[in-house]
């Protein structure tokens, strides 16, 4: 049976189940609109570690054990862990399935990680490779900030385009077989490269990677964007929420009020400070492992079309001169 629909999609033949998934996150983001969807809410930034790199891998341990326990599984019972973060050579992750002894394939996807982990996840188990994957992807406002931009003592100022990472880890196990809902479509995206070289606007650097998937997606499907309840970007933030509604509008494509953005949703930008909102690894994990399976699993949500997004820079590229690619992977979740 061909799976294929166009270039870029696949549609499952035996859609895999989303049987558990667990969020972690820190204390600003469990004070944040989400807050009740989150499994477990921080004390403090450090979590009783002596690194915020530390408190990272510690979280992402915690996510994946978490969703370990509501699906009644046993490391050894799953054939595959895809994770990743944002630190050099994605050492949270790394470290984190060290603990579990189950085969690994380490991700960057930058924060459209968590993503492309779940449409590689659902081949694996379309595909008859496996039949459980665990997904998860992580990241820390602090260790982010120290790698990529400023050390934080120094307070910088920042520009209202800039974003705040995510303090947190998901974790979603999909299974071959089971009750719950189904991921049932993905389109892999394109690295696009428009030029965009400022480090603090992330959203703008994704936004036409995220409508390009948005638009091949549909393309591919022959939907429209008024046949899901909820399509949902990862983090492109205030920026990139209102680029990608410009963008899509240009291919015939118009984001109605169905459309939210996760980096919008984690936070309230006004109240919280966090300038053009969320972003990281962690802003579309949590926020699907949280909110988005919650809506699923009560059926207020039939039909979520997701898009991770990723800003692809790294601190020598960006002190290079060079400018920032971007990505977008589209899910489709069923209920």
């Amino acid at each position: 049976m061909d799976k294929r629909l166009g270039r870029y999609t696949v549609k499952f033949s035996q859609p895999p189940v989303i049987l558990a998934t667990a969020a972690v996150v820190g204390p600003k983001e469990g004070a944040g609109p989400l807050r009740d969807t989150f499994d477990l809410i921080l004390p403090d930034t450090y979590w009783g570690e002596t690194s915020w790199e530390l408190t990272e891998r510690k979280m992402l341990a915690e996510a994946v054990k978490m969703a370990l326990e509501k699906a009644t599984l046993k490391p050894e019972e799953v054939q595959f862990l895809l994770a990743g973060d944002l630190l050099n050579q994605t050492i949270s992750a790394n470290f984190m399935a060290s603990q579990y002894g189950i085969p690994f394939l380490g991700l960057y996807g930058a924060c459209s990680t968590m993503f492309e982990g779940l449409s590689l996840a659902a081949m694996l188990i379309d595909g008859g490779f496996a039949d459980h994957v665990i997904v998860a992807a992580s990241s820390h406002y602090g260790a982010a900030e120290r790698q990529y931009r400023l050390p934080t003592e120094q307070a910088t100022q920042r520009p209202m385009s800039a974003q705040w990472t995510v303090t947190g880890a998901g974790a979603i196990i999909l299974g071959a077989r089971g009750q719950g809902p189904r991921v049932t479509m993905a389109t892999v995206g394109r690295v696009l490269d428009l030029g965009v070289k400022d480090a603090a606007d992330m959203g703008g650097a994704m936004a036409p990677a995220a409508s390009d998937t948005l638009v091949r997606h549909l393309q591919d499907t022959g939907r429209q964007t008024g046949d899901y309840d909820l399509i949902i970007t990862g983090d492109l933030g205030k920026v990139g929420s209102t680029l990608i509604g410009q963008l899509a509008g240009q291919n015939g494509y118009q984001l109605g009020d169905n459309y939210q953005d996760g980096g919008l949703l984690i936070y309230d930008i006004r109240q919280q400070d966090t300038h053009a909102g969320g972003s990281g690894c962690a802003c579309s994990a949590v926020v699907t492992a949280g909110y988005i399976y919650q809506e699923l699993q009560g059926k207020r949500l039939r039909k979520v079309l997701g898009i991770g997004t990723g800003s692809l820079q790294s601190p020598t590229s960006v002190s290079q001169g060079e400018s920032i690619p971007g990505i977008g992977h589209a899910v489709v979740m069923e209920a």
